[in-house]
């Protein structure tokens, strides 16, 4: 048997601040509230946090935070309605070729005067073939309305969410007889994590009441703005909204659009980070066959300051800078170290002297 090792992670949305990257044997409630008693020691206080529907974490972040939310990752969710819906999808496919075969057979039966012998069963693959490309389309609509209107960005307020939410449950409910074992986890999943989920609409909702009020523009004003967001910028429909938009005056609708959009950058609604942060990590890791507490934290240190590569807004910047507004040192001179620098070339070294030499 290997040895299995685990890692507990809390990164910083924003800013991607790894406030702990920890080896842990398991990952129930009890372990998570220890390492969250101990960042939160160390100035660790979200107003709200994005999980995905592990019970260790959740029952760790209610001993140790109390009631701070933990909302709902989105990711897996559109993973798994993804998954059911393909694979639904592949069903219906794979009944046509069936039917077909035995379409091609019950010709050359009739011919032998017996195609008495195949009339129930080609019935049969008809009515499964309508039936599973039923299924498939009836559950790939509320599964798209899902990842594209309830749990995108630009949608509804929070009170139609949970109504189109509700529907898009109900249906599947409506469907589950005729395929339990692959829509029941799905259903149950989607009930269960309703509240979390639909979580960071309402800190958006909050932020758009703002900026209404802040630029004094009805609410639905605001909305509107992030409907083109929702359309591809090729698309004909996306410049029609941006010129009614545009109708207003320009100072205000530039604006208002500047802050939704950073409302919208600055909501959360999956922890993918952990997930990109794990993916980083396994480069460091595949020559090693046990991790030990003491790479880790050099290695969350060292991401901590490393200063990003890409991306304007961030170049330059470590996540430690961007966290707390306050610039620091190479990592290196950080730890103790002394920074390497390469010493000027001969011909970079007669370059400096020809410049700096008075002229004749």
């Amino acid at each position: 048997m290997g040895l299995v090792q685990t890692r507990v992670t809390v990164l910083d949305a924003h800013s991607t601040y790894c406030h702990l990257l920890a080896e842990a044997e398991q990952r129930d409630g009890d372990t998570w509230g220890v390492h969250l008693l101990d960042v939160q020691a160390q100035g660790f206080n979200p107003d709200y946090t994005v999980a995905d529907a592990g019970t260790g974490l959740r029952a760790g972040q209610r001993l140790a935070l109390g009631d701070t939310p933990c909302h709902g990752d989105v990711f897996h969710v559109h993973q798994q309605c993804e998954a059911l819906a393909d694979r639904l999808a592949r069903l219906a496919q794979g009944a046509a070729p069936r039917r077909q075969r035995l379409e091609r057979r019950m010709v050359a039966a009739k011919q032998a005067g017996r195609g008495n012998t195949l009339s129930s069963a080609l019935a049969k693959a008809r009515q499964a073939e309508t039936t599973a490309q039923g299924l498939a389309r009836g559950v790939k609509v509320p599964t798209h309305w899902l990842e594209r209107d309830i749990l995108a960005l630009p949608g509804p307020c929070l009170d139609d969410r949970r109504d189109l939410f509700d529907f898009v449950v109900a249906e599947l409910k409506q469907r589950e007889p005729l395929d339990a074992a692959r829509i029941r986890p799905v259903r149950v999943a989607l009930e269960r994590q309703r509240g979390p989920l639909l979580g960071f609409s309402r800190v958006l909702d909050t932020k758009l009441a703002e900026i209404a009020r802040q630029f004094q523009v009805p609410d639905y004003q605001v909305r509107a703005v992030r409907l083109p967001q929702r359309k591809p910028k090729t698309s004909q429909a996306y410049w029609q909204r941006r010129d009614l938009l545009n109708r207003r005056p320009a100072w205000k609708s530039h604006d208002v659009r500047k802050a939704v959009l950073q409302a919208r950058e600055e909501t959360p609604r999956s922890s993918s980070l952990v997930e990109n942060l794990n993916g980083r990590l396994r480069g460091y890791f595949f020559l090693s066959c046990q991790l030990g507490q003491g790479r880790l934290g050099l290695l969350r240190f060292f991401l901590n300051h490393r200063t990003f590569a890409r991306r304007p807004e961030r170049v330059g910047k470590s996540p430690a800078e961007l966290m707390t507004g306050k610039s620091h040192p190479h990592w290196l001179e950080l730890l103790g170290f002394e920074r390497f620098r390469r010493s000027p070339t001969l011909a970079q070294a007669s370059q400096i002297h020809s410049a700096k030499s008075p002229p004749s």
